[in-house]
């Protein structure tokens, strides 16, 4: 025979004060782990919005990243022509040549630079980028001192803004436009003529990086295989799109220092349910005694207590997400290790991050109330009786 919920529920509203306070400790538990969780949601969805399955990224032979790839301009005349490429509407292949480089802003809300991503690159690198849009102003004109910057960098860096100009390299150079990629990455870049950009910085025939787009999906692989064992380019090709995959280590440091101080807070957390849940079998004795002598067995008095231990953590748990859930959509940035550059990215609290921080929270209750619940199925029904 089991013992009505109802009756783990109506102890839980009777101990007010108790239960809040225990669900408020655990509700700050479960809100750190979702906060962490969050953020490297956010970057993932951010990294994973870059790109394009179609798009291959071809770097320097031994080159983990675009910012420390050195690419000429006779290996993109080489890899250009390859059959696998597309062609546009004119007949040119879509490919792309670029430059990769960091320069550092000041932000708004600090006189401290931080890194940015600026990217040189031809208009033919612009039409590629098929998601990206406008938000005001126009695209920069080749030949001009012009660049036009992510969404990101024009709300958290002044001196981005429309209209002004920033310093990079010899020269400044005016902000024409200001660009928005969605999620993506490139909301945290800044973009500039490749050719002005790289005589700037005397990299005139050395540059980064080419990124060339397959004639359709399927033929990805094959193009990836064939540029990689061309012993001309010396080249390794890689998806664009497992290129941004990859970074999402950017965010494993803050994933594993977060999560380990959620598991020590989720640790204080059981104790102060096991002590709630102690303080509750110690009150209620006779109504053990009671029960036992109603003809619920040891097995339905063990479930009971648990099941309520349980339900006060749930309610942590709840408003812990409660807690978190204005972080979601809130934008904040992280340094990215394999670029050394700011990634600007949101918060993001999905169904499964909600389900996370509810089952630590389920957790800590079955750690915190098994003890109390196994204490009080042991009580033996006459001694309990003369209890009071």
């Amino acid at each position: 025979m089991k013992i009505p919920l109802a009756y783990n529920l109506r102890n839980l509203l009777v101990r007010k004060t108790t239960t809040l306070m225990t669900a408020l400790g655990i509700g700050l538990t479960v809100a750190v782990l979702l906060a962490v969780l969050a953020l490297v949601d956010g970057l993932r969805l951010a990294l994973a919005a870059s790109g394009d399955p179609q798009h291959v990224l071809v770097l320097r032979k031994g080159s983990d990243s675009e910012l420390v790839s050195n690419f000429t301009r006779q290996m993109f005349m080489d890899l250009r022509a390859h059959p696998l490429i597309a062609r546009d509407l004119r007949g040119q292949p879509r490919a792309s040549l670029e430059m990769v480089s960091v320069v550092i802003l000041e932000r708004a809300e600090s006189s401290e630079g931080i890194n940015v991503t600026l990217r040189g690159l031809t208009p033919v690198g612009i039409e590629m980028r098929e998601g990206l849009k406008l938000l005001s102003g126009r695209w920069f004109e080749p030949g001009k001192r012009e660049v036009v910057v992510g969404a990101s960098i024009a709300h958290r860096f002044p001196e981005a803004a429309l209209g002004r100009s920033i310093h990079l390299g010899k020269a400044d150079w005016e902000v024409v436009g200001v660009m928005d990629a969605g999620r993506g990455i490139h909301n945290s870049e800044i973009f500039a003529d490749l050719n002005l950009l790289s005589a700037d910085n005397n990299r005139l025939e050395v540059l980064s990086s080419a990124l060339v787009e397959a004639v359709d999906e399927d033929s990805v692989p094959a193009l990836i295989e064939s540029l990689n064992e061309d012993r001309r380019l010396n080249a390794d090709a890689i998806r664009e799109k497992d290129y941004y995959a990859a970074q999402t280590s950017s965010g494993a440091p803050v994933q594993y220092i977060g999560t380990m101080v959620a598991i020590i807070m989720a640790i204080g957390s059981s104790f102060a349910a096991m002590n709630t849940m102690y303080a509750a079998v110690a009150r209620r004795t006779r109504e053990i005694a009671t029960l036992r002598v109603l003809g619920f067995g040891r097995g339905s008095v063990l479930a009971s207590f648990l099941v309520e231990s349980v339900a006060l953590s749930l309610t942590g748990g709840l408003l812990g997400l409660l807690l978190a859930l204005p972080l979601n959509g809130v934008s904040t940035g992280i340094g990215n290790f394999v670029t050394f550059s700011e990634i600007a990215f949101e918060f993001h609290i999905g169904w499964r991050t909600a389900l996370t921080g509810l089952a630590l929270a389920a957790c800590v209750g079955v750690a915190g109330g098994l003890l109390p619940a196994w204490m009080a199925s042991r009580k033996e029904i006459l001694t309990a009786l003369r209890e009071i």
